[in-house]
């Protein structure tokens, strides 16, 4: 971002793709030699702006995007034409026209969905089959490959669904407590077992994929055709504060400006509540971003931003559009006009969007998902 256009916002999102890069590259190199990379771009490329995350991933050679919805889906074929799209969610049967008609992969969830869909259908729509194999979301779910079977095979008699695929979606395949390895290879065996069972029946189907970012890089299994790639893809964890095995580097930082600095004497109050009191004199410093862009109020007294590379406490309630920093400690004085990091680099310092999630209970994802549209993003790096 220009100096000048810069200095027009309060507060702005760096989107870094040479950082988006790297973690593409890492994430391929343990994958299977056949076992073909998924971007998960759903919710705005998880709040990065999903068209210059789209066009970064085709020059990469990225080819298959998943997406929650058809208005996602749409997007992205605009951005990336000749595109694989795959939706995992719920599209209403009687857009099953517009799905063949962009050529979308549709996540198929029941018998009667599918019967919705041949229902509408005009021509030929592309299908996976969700298997619910224990997140107890969505997808067809039995208590044995058999029942499996019972549900899905009617789909075959469908002849305006083409069904090209099978997938499932674990639900702890980040976490490395014992019992939760056991469950996820419980989930991963139910799918194969149906996979089997189908190509037995004389259903081989072309696709069979299973691994989100967890798995993906923590049990890669050479027998999925599709890794499902979200979080780590942007570089953050799966289940912070565990670590996964590859270097992971964070495409986006958050940052805004300093407004006003002002010098408050003991007893003064800051923000709304008075939940914060000064004990000593102390230089306080007004930020130009709050909960409506996305910088959460549970992060009120709790969390730090980095000024002249210096990690500095928020104090007081984070307000709608502002907030307050303890600047007292930073070695060169801050002025109105400096830059403030909320997450991303400064110096040597770091904060990261996993720890900012960390110190209220959510995940990362929540963090860079919920940066607000009025928040400008700026792109970096070649696309």
């Amino acid at each position: 971002m220009e100096k000048e256009q810069q200095k027009r916002y309060r507060a702005w999102a760096e989107i870094d793709l040479d950082a988006l890069a790297q973690n593409v590259h890492a994430v391929q190199q343990v994958l299977p030699a056949h076992t073909q990379f998924m971007a998960v771009v759903k919710a705005n490329a998880y709040g990065h702006g999903d068209e210059a995350v789209c066009r970064k991933l085709w020059t990469l050679g990225v080819r298959w995007y998943a997406v929650s919805n058809l208005e996602e889906a749409l997007a992205v074929r605009h951005y990336c034409p000749y595109g694989e799209i795959f939706i995992l969610g719920y599209t209403p049967p009687e857009f099953a026209p517009e799905l063949a008609r962009n050529n979308i992969i549709q996540g198929v969830l029941s018998l009667d969905y599918a019967r919705q869909l041949q229902q509408f259908a005009h021509q030929p729509v592309r299908c996976h089959i969700k298997l619910d194999t224990g997140m107890g979301r969505i997808g067809f779910r039995g208590d044995s490959t058999q029942a499996y079977l019972e549900q899905i095979l009617p789909m075959f008699q469908l002849d305006r669904l083409s069904v090209e695929g099978l997938y499932t979606h674990f639900a702890v395949a980040d976490d490395s407590a014992s019992e939760n390895i056991a469950y996820t290879q419980h989930q991963e065996a139910q799918i194969l077992a149906v996979y089997d069972a189908l190509s037995e029946q004389g259903h081989r189907l072309k696709h069979l994929h299973f691994m989100n970012s967890a798995a993906s890089v923590l049990r890669p299994n050479p027998r999925a055709t599709l890794a499902r790639v979200g979080i780590v893809m942007y570089g953050l964890e799966p289940n912070y504060p565990e670590h996964v095995p590859i270097a992971l580097h964070p495409v986006m930082s958050l940052r805004s400006v300093v407004s006003h600095v002002k010098t408050v004497e003991p007893g003064a109050c800051i923000s709304y509540g008075r939940t914060y009191t000064a004990q000593t004199p102390r230089t306080i410093a007004t930020v130009t971003i709050g909960y409506a862009d996305g910088y959460a109020r549970l992060l009120s007294n709790r969390a730090e931003a980095i000024v002249h590379g210096v990690r500095c406490p928020i104090v007081g309630r984070v307000c709608m559009d502002q907030l307050m920093l303890d600047v007292t400690d930073c070695p060169t004085a801050v002025q109105p006009g400096d830059v403030v990091t909320m997450f991303g680099c400064d110096g040597d310092a770091q904060i990261t969007a996993d720890e900012l999630a960390h110190l209220y209970g959510t995940i990362g994802y929540e963090i860079v998902c919920g940066i607000s549209k009025r928040v400008p993003r700026d792109v970096r790096g070649q696309i």
